[in-house]
């Protein structure tokens, strides 16, 4: 809530301001005087209607925040400032995200470690490396248990979020430090296990055996969400399968996979193929393997790929997942969770022609080296019809990963998001369509992702740092798990650690033993925490009163890039518990360009680290280049906008301190306003207000900087300029009074502009002659300026051109600024001409013009005929 604006006090101006160091200076007042605290007591009186909450974007902490945060989190301040200063109480929280994969890769690489499940813990654990790593492969890390390698997860992400919060203080982001909290914590971990254990128990959470993305090199499950598909190179083989009709030819296929071949199941070729129609229904026999497969038709099958049919492998790919579900095919594996061929031999393969191939040559070889063993047999065999040919083929990986993501048949958890459920589906793009999208056009990104989904959200990974799927199993008394039936903590118990505690009714003893109990192993992925943000931060598990003061949330902020994953499930969790969407408005930054227009982006290796950026230039430099930016457009890293803006704060500094220097107004100032250039000064600043308002209103912070810094600089330029001489007492002290007093109300009113973009620089200069914070006072309205009130904007402009003019005349005569005009000319429209002589003594004291003053007719405005006395250099 702001605070009344109180009336300013006598101006202290220091000799030589300077924006260096107001960091650091004003970073410790607001710290100290909780400048951006939440008022819960006030809000609460006040009633949901005057809160403005957000669900801010918990940075990954592993490793370095990168310039595209300053960009991003810029926008959503410049918001939450305006939100402020517009009379709302901002609930603007700061949570970290710190789980899950990102985090372990970190610390495998910073630490030299990798987990062990089958380790014990060692309480005296130290680890060899901390950052000075010479290998990350895997084989190199030190083997450390599980405990062992999340307490070094823990300690590393807490660095990582103290160096991170130290950048947004000296960015400026008005965050209340009170409000926050880690993904890993014990709120956030048991705010997550409760929201799955009720969607467990109304059957949005499932388990299930199913073919799923496998990261070999991070070994763990992969949802749909975190793909990337990337070119890969891989060769073209031709190969034979040959039909069970006796004399009939060979069937080519084309594969850049034949190490798959003990794994097919069928061949399939578009059902309008001509080609193949008939073969359609018929059977033919695998090269080297002898295993026979149908021909069958199906509709994801494409002519002119290839051979146009393809075997369907168990499996090789999501169109082979597709195939298998739609047409009920076996299933066939032969790819393991490492990434390697089997080791034994297929039960479809045994007693066959291909078993001693398998088992001597294919067995628990990588699939690169499985690949080299079946195309030798079958360039021996025949079956290869000439040599494999190079290609670029696209291959699925996880986001994060560095090798080709494998399919293999696991239990996993899932939640359902309707890729399987046609109602469901259309449900949650009913959703997306209740918000309000910045920019509009964001809300097709969010319906295309959600109409293509095919299947359900994978939420369990096969890993240590992060939420413990929260159940057990009994064992049987063949000591197997029995997965139909689940043990489950009461929501009371939460957070629980199934690997460490035992459930309600059992003790430690009986883990593993038949009749007892195993808990589940795995973790949540990092999404199934973070769509749960709101539910975090507005305390929906304990704190009611709360929840019922923020939520549904007024602003999602976040990149276009995750709607996929961190605004959809957000959306499909409060859908699920609430029957609502979790926000009403979705605020959607662009990316950030480096110089060849790439996204910048820490796997590219082209990012900018902000830190010394900020330093370099300072952060009200940094937020003007990130503010200029607007929602949902990608935006170029621009040092020279940055030199802009710092141009632009130090201008702000000077000449506030000029336009104090004439002294003090006694009484009301808006009543000793009376020149028209002053009241047209007003006018033109209230038309500013305006639009800076109405750019707020439209989610267009940069529209709002604009109008504001244009006329700043009119300001300065032409303003400042046109009335210094009588702000000075040099037409008498009705009129010094009147300028005095309309500098005041304009920097009064600037000052408030520029706060949401430039926090420093304004605060600084409030504090010359106002009490309080600036980010504190009301937003400015046109009733602030209402001394311009019947003033006429235009002749602000007018005469600031005749200035121009007079500048140019004086420079194409190569004479100094300070020369004396003794005669000149000034042509323009009319009403031109009417605006200028009701400002004359104003311009003649700006342009030192001593003499004659002629007007003329012209169509556009110029000057004329002048006759300059240059003014003589001072001897040296």
């Amino acid at each position: 809530m702001t605070d009344a604006l109180m009336t300013p006090r006598a101006a202290t101006i220091p000799d030589r301001p300077s924006i260096d160091g107001l960091e650091d200076k004003w970073t410790q007042v607001w710290r100290e005087q909780g400048t951006f605290t939440f008022d819960r007591e006030a809000a609460t009186a006040a009633g949901r209607e005057s809160v403005f909450s957000i669900d801010t974007p918990p940075p990954t902490a592993s490793g370095s925040l990168h310039i595209g945060h300053v960009f991003s989190y810029t926008h959503t301040d410049c918001m939450a400032r305006y939100k402020r200063m517009s009379g709302f109480h901002v609930f603007y929280p700061i949570g970290w995200d710190d789980n899950g994969l990102p985090t372990e890769k970190r610390v495998q690489n910073y630490y030299g470690v990798r987990g062990d499940a089958s380790l014990p813990y060692d309480p005296d654990f130290t680890p060899a490396h901390r950052g000075d790593v010479k290998s990350t492969k895997a084989a190199d890390a030190q083997p450390i248990s599980r405990q062992n390698f999340i307490d070094l997860c823990d300690e590393l992400t807490v660095k990582d979020e103290e160096a991170f919060e130290s950048l947004f203080r000296r960015l400026g982001l008005s965050f209340d430090w009170g409000i926050s909290y880690r993904t890993i914590d014990d709120r956030s971990r048991a705010t997550a296990q409760q929201a799955f254990l009720r969607n467990l128990a109304r059957g949005e959470a499932y388990q299930s055996e199913a073919p799923g993305l496998w990261d070999v090199t991070f070994q763990t499950a992969v949802a749909q969400a975190e793909l990337e598909a990337k070119d890969y190179p891989g060769h073209y083989h031709r190969v034979a399968f040959h039909p069970t009709t006796d004399g009939a030819d060979p069937v080519y296929i084309e594969t850049t996979r034949p190490e798959l071949i003990p794994a097919v199941v069928a061949l399939i070729a578009h059902p309008d193929d001509e080609r193949y129609a008939g073969l359609f229904g018929t059977t033919v026999r695998s090269p080297l393997f002898g295993v026979e497969v149908p021909v069958l038709a199906h509709h994801a099958a494409e002519p002119d790929k290839g051979a146009g049919i393809a075997m369907c492998c168990t499996f090789g790919d999501l169109t082979d997942v597709l195939w298998w579900r739609e047409l009920q095919l076996p299933t066939r594996s032969v790819i393991t969770r490492s990434g390697r061929i089997q080791a034994e031999v297929p039960e479809w393969l045994a007693g066959g022609p291909g078993e001693a191939l398998f088992a001597e040559q294919v067995a628990g070889k990588s699939t690169f080296g499985a690949r080299e063993a079946i195309v030798a047999a079958l360039r021996e065999s025949g079956d290869l019809d000439g040599e494999p040919t190079p290609t670029q083929r696209k291959a699925n990986f996880y986001e994060r990963g560095e090798k080709p993501l494998e399919i293999v048949t696991s239990r996993q958890w899932y939640i359902r998001n309707g890729g399987r459920d046609t109602e469901l589906n259309a449900a949650l793009i009913e959703r997306g369509r209740e918000l309000e999208w910045h920019p509009a056009f964001m809300r097709s990104r969010y319906e295309n992702w959600v109409s293509g989904l095919n299947g359900d959200w994978l939420i369990s990974r096969q890993r240590f740092f992060g939420v413990p799927i929260p159940v057990w199993y009994p064992l049987d008394a063949d000591g197997e798990p029995v997965y139909d039936t689940p043990l489950v903590p009461s929501e009371d118990q939460l957070p629980v650690d199934p690997a460490a505690q035992a459930p309600a009714g059992y003790d430690e003893s009986q883990r593993g033993e038949p009749g007892g109990f195993v808990g589940d192993p795995d973790i949540m992925d990092t999404w199934a925490t973070s769509s749960l943000t709101p539910q975090i931060a507005g305390g929906w598990r304990g704190d009611d009163a709360l929840m019922d003061l923020v939520f549904p949330m007024d602003l999602r902020p976040q990149g276009h890039d995750i709607i996929r994953t961190w605004l959809f499930s957000t959306v499909v969790r409060s859908h699920f518990e609430f029957g609502s969407v979790p926000w009403r408005n979705a605020a959607l930054s662009g990316w950030i360009l480096d110089p060849d227009r790439k996204k910048m982006s820490k796997s590219k290796g082209n990012v900018v680290t902000p830190e010394d950026v900020v330093k370099e230039h300072s952060a009200d430099a940094v937020r003007y280049w990130a503010a200029s930016g607007r929602l949902g457009a990608d935006a170029a890293y621009d040092t020279g906008q940055m030199k802009v803006g710092r141009r632009l704060a130090i201008k702000i500094l000077n000449a506030t301190k000029f336009a104090l220097s004439f002294g003090e107004v006694d009484g009301d100032l808006a009543t000793a306003v009376t020149n028209p250039l002053d009241r047209s000064m007003l006018a033109a600043l209230g038309d500013v207000v305006a639009k800076a308002t109405a750019g707020f209103e439209a989610w267009d912070h940069t529209r709002a900087l604009e109008v504001t810094e244009s006329f700043f600089w009119t300001f300065c330029d032409d303003y400042l300029e046109l009335v210094k001489d009588r702000a000075y007492g040099g037409q008498g002290e009705a009129e010094a009074a009147s300028a005095r007093a309309a500098l005041r109300i304009a920097l009064d009113v600037l000052l408030r502009l520029f706060a949401p973009m430039l926090p420093y620089v304004t605060e600084e200069v409030w504090s010359w002659w106002h009490d309080g914070s600036v980010h504190r006072a009301a937003w400015p309205t046109t009733d602030d300026v209402a001394a311009g009130v019947g003033g006429d904007p235009e002749v602000l402009v007018a005469v600031g051109e005749a200035l121009a003019g007079i500048r140019k005349a004086k420079s194409e005569a190569k004479v100094g600024m300070r020369a004396e005009v003794a005669a000149i000319t000034l042509a323009g429209p009319d009403a031109w001409a009417q605006r200028v002589q009701r400002t004359e003594a104003d311009l003649r004291a700006a342009g030192r013009v001593t003499g004659a003053v002629g007007y003329a007719e012209a169509e556009t405005p110029e000057a004329r005929d002048a006759e300059l006395i240059p003014v003589e250099k001072p001897k040296a």
